[in-house]
């Protein structure tokens, strides 16, 4: 629904045909509207996604017609969201200096549908890496504070309700649970279950990236919105799996996971306001969702104040839930509070 409301407000046709209602087409786009890549926020965020899709990674597995065409899949999200840090660097440093400090104080490339395990003439075959097709969404070169190249492994969800379909799982998964020394149990069943599994691969491979002397230093993080419980909790479940970090391991990949809203808040104070307000009300803004069913359950109801916050009978929301832009406050203010955070509060850990 809140798809279709962005694509109403924008003047893009859905995928319906004349005549027909209630089909699950109204969040596709038009064959026309998809092709003129109106699945992307801006023509330089298309023209990336093009450019990525066509000089892809040999291996690298996009569904074209989701990318542009599917305004729920995460595939346009990822182009939405880390489309303008590849286009700016300066943004990207911005973004995750706040994010993780304590290991980026750059960011050097953003590279897009990735796998190290790539970079072998036969990936399929290399028991160094998992034998399979297994890649992150983004994955970005960083310089650290101490000034050691790094890389961010990144995977993003969005729509998705981690009900599969699962990777077929190989022998050499098995083997690398045990030879990455990240799990309190590699032979856990719960790394292995349907909604994690695509994390433990990805993690597996982040490490392997490490290991076989990809980068000195790596992490691994994963996106998701706040209200996709089903995200959340596949997030937080898998990071009960892993063995506490020790800090003194700096061959370790960590990792992280953040909600799509923390994201969108660290661009908007990284200073690119409008890009973060794009995202907010095409991927978040879900009092919409709300609002137009209060329209009809309770058409009475008192609508919104003038000022954005909640009127009697609305959705109850705590002031924190909102991105900063969105509560019109002092970027600088915000900015400085995250400064001063402590780094765990901030990532909501």
């Amino acid at each position: 629904m809140l798809q279709i409301c962005w694509m109403r407000d924008h003047n893009i046709p859905n995928a319906i045909p004349d005549g027909k209602r209630n089909t699950h087409l109204g969040s596709y786009l038009s064959p026309d509207a998809a092709d003129a890549g109106l699945n992307f926020l801006t023509p330089d965020i298309h023209l990336l996604a093009l450019r990525e899709m066509l000089l892809r990674e040999r291996g690298a597995a996009y569904d074209f017609d989701r990318a542009v065409a599917n305004s729920l899949s995460s595939q346009p999200l990822v182009f939405n969201a880390f489309g303008p840090l590849a286009l700016n660097l300066t943004l990207a440093t911005n973004v995750f200096r706040q994010l993780v400090p304590s290991f980026v104080q750059s960011v050097e490339k953003v590279l897009f549908e990735h796998s190290p395990g790539r970079r072998v003439d036969d990936p399929a075959r290399d028991n160094r890496w998992l034998a399979d097709r297994s890649a992150v969404d983004v994955a970005l070169h960083v310089r650290t504070p101490e000034g050691e190249s790094g890389i961010i492994y990144c995977e993003m969800k969005y729509s998705e309700d981690q009900t599969g379909p699962a990777a077929r799982w190989r022998e050499r998964y098995d083997e690398a649970l045990k030879q990455v020394r990240l799990y309190k149990d590699p032979n856990s069943p719960v790394l292995r279950d349907v909604a994690i599994e695509q994390l433990t691969r990805e993690h597996m491979l982040s490490q392997l990236a490490v290991d076989n002397g990809v980068t000195r230093r790596a992490m691994f993080i994963a996106i998701g919105p706040r209200l996709n419980r089903r995200v959340q909790t596949a997030f937080q479940v898998y990071a009960n799996e892993l063995l506490p970090v020790d800090d003194n391991d700096r061959s370790r990949v960590t990792f992280r996971h953040f909600t799509l809203e923390t994201f969108i808040d660290a661009i908007d104070v990284a200073g690119d306001q409008a890009t973060a307000d794009q995202l907010w009300q095409r991927y978040c803004n879900f009092q919409r969702v709300y609002e137009a069913a209060l329209s009809l359950l309770a058409p009475n109801a008192q609508p919104a104040a003038a000022d954005g916050s909640a009127g009697e009978g609305q959705l109850d929301r705590k002031q924190d839930d909102k991105p900063r832009s969105r509560r019109r406050s002092s970027a600088r203010t915000k900015s400085d509070q995250v400064a001063a955070a402590p780094e765990a509060n901030r990532h909501g850990q």
